[in-house]
């Protein structure tokens, strides 16, 4: 089922009494650590309002994809070391450690982030929303995610997106759907072929 995004809420009454905002944010990292793997549908909007959409998969610790729609010819897969970003129209390949990129809050769940994110007010106790930065390597960029609140989801909290800004200061939005946590995901979802030679690399 798809939901209305977090953001959405923000307009709604909000009925359900603050928590601390250490509280939230210890509640942030216990729902990180909890997801061992996770898929959804994403939506996804640059600085320039261009929208296209795909299928995420997670698998901790690291690992991450992003399939994007059809005819989009680019793909970002993280194979728990580095974030590498392929564009099979002009068979270019990029690769960034994935502790320098803002996705690093996301893909290292056993960094303690109490030291580089804190909670932002949302204005709805529902939400959790939190800004992410290295203060020791701006040069990273900065990441802000947003979670609601919900029983059914691991640790209490379910993941709605984030806006990520880069070390140009590029604005990416993520939005969320349908995800499913904890399923089996098998290693080679995070294999990619390379644009540059025939043979596939993971």
């Amino acid at each position: 089922m798809i939901r209305s995004p977090a953001w959405a809420l923000l307009a709604a009454p909000a009925l359900i009494a603050a928590a601390p905002a250490n509280q939230d944010l210890a509640l942030v990292q216990k729902h990180l650590r909890s997801i061992q793997t996770m898929t959804a549908a994403f939506t996804q909007t640059d600085r320039n309002g261009k929208v296209v959409t795909g299928t995420l998969t997670l698998k901790q610790p690291g690992k991450i994809r992003f399939q994007y729609q059809k005819g989009v010819s680019i793909l970002i897969v993280g194979d728990g070391k580095a974030l590498t970003f392929i564009d099979y129209s002009v068979r270019q390949v990029q690769r960034w450690p994935i502790g320098s990129t803002p996705l690093g809050v996301l893909l290292n769940p056993d960094r303690d982030i109490a030291g580089i994110a804190h909670v932002v007010d949302s204005g709805d106790p529902r939400i959790i929303s939190i800004d992410a930065a290295d203060p020791k390597h701006p040069e990273y960029g900065r990441i802000n995610m947003v979670f609601t609140r919900d029983a059914a989801a691991p640790a209490g909290l379910r993941m709605e997106g984030w806006v990520a800004l880069d070390s140009q200061n590029n604005r990416t939005t993520i939005r969320l759907s349908d995800e499913r946590f904890n399923a089996p995901v098998s290693d080679g979802t995070f294999r990619w072929n390379d644009p540059r030679s025939k043979s596939p690399k993971g």
